[in-house]
């Protein structure tokens, strides 16, 4: 799909710096990738001219049969297992996105647990934050992902978190906690948790670490600005990784975010 105006249509752009982000339910993923968007600034920008942008793995939650969608109102069906997931859907947006592409990515309604007619149209980036709680979890689609961060929240401020924002949604308080105990919680424990060791990056407390929030921002600004030498693509090696990622002098001295080591970003002025 091209681009308003010619010259715009036909201008190169860069492929994109793709950037997973994964947790638990309501573990922060959305507010840390808006908190990131906000303090470089690109929250203000006109949504054509971002170099960053947030996609969420919940716009490609499969259509549902009559049958699952009557038990998706009784809060009966699982949307936290990997078949909820139009995966293959997924992986060719994706697919399309790192090839500097404009895409239409669905649009969902969380209260009719239904795919809207609209599309969103997204137009090609720098730097682009896919959030989901199980972006990880398919090898084809993790090894997309030039950096990779996990969002690491307390159980209990999750699932209150997740509470307050389903009844916003109009959900009843015993059918959200029946859901989170028969659901939300066993997939999170055998799905998304165990995706957690491919993180390069851990994020404990979510936007309220903003020694982890700076840092990482730092980084993507050194990507906008071109001062990280380019990332070259490379054979799949023994760990499943598609790219080779070099990084700075700078990035590498400050022992964090080096590349293929995992770090775990502890803010030191916040007691735990």
């Amino acid at each position: 799909m091209a681009s308003a105006g010619g010259s715009e249509a036909e201008r190169p752009h860069p492929k994109p710096f793709l950037i997973g982000v994964s947790g638990g339910t309501a573990s922060g993923k959305s507010t840390v990738c808006e908190k990131i968007m906000e303090l470089l600034g690109q929250n203000e920008v006109e949504r054509r001219q971002r170099k960053v942008l947030i996609l969420s793995q919940d716009s490609f939650y499969k259509v549902l049969t009559a049958e699952q969608q009557g038990k998706a109102l009784k809060g009966q069906y699982n949307f936290d297992h990997p078949d909820a997931f139009d995966n293959d859907l997924m992986r060719t947006t994706l697919k399309n996105i790192v090839e500097g592409k404009t895409v239409e990515v669905p649009t969902y309604d969380f209260v009719t647990h239904s795919r809207m007619a609209d599309t969103t149209v997204v137009y090609p980036a720098d730097v682009v934050l896919f959030e989901g709680i199980l972006v990880f979890y398919n090898q084809d689609i993790r090894d997309m992902f030039h950096l990779r961060l996990f969002v690491d929240t307390d159980s209990d401020v999750r699932l209150s978190r997740r509470v307050l924002r389903d009844m916003k949604r109009g959900r009843d308080l015993e059918q959200i906690l029946t859901q989170y105990t028969t659901f939300v919680k066993p997939a999170f424990e055998e799905f998304c948790l165990p995706t957690k060791k491919y993180a390069d990056v851990i994020i404990p407390r979510g936007v309220d670490n903003m020694v982890a929030i700076n840092l990482i921002v730092q980084h993507i600004q050194d990507i906008l600005n071109g001062d990280i030498c380019k990332w070259q693509r490379g054979a799949v090696n023994g760990h499943g990784r598609t790219y080779k990622r070099p990084f700075s002098e700078q990035a590498e001295s400050s022992s964090v975010l080096a590349a293929g080591k995992r770090s775990h970003l502890e803010s030191s002025s916040r007691p735990h």
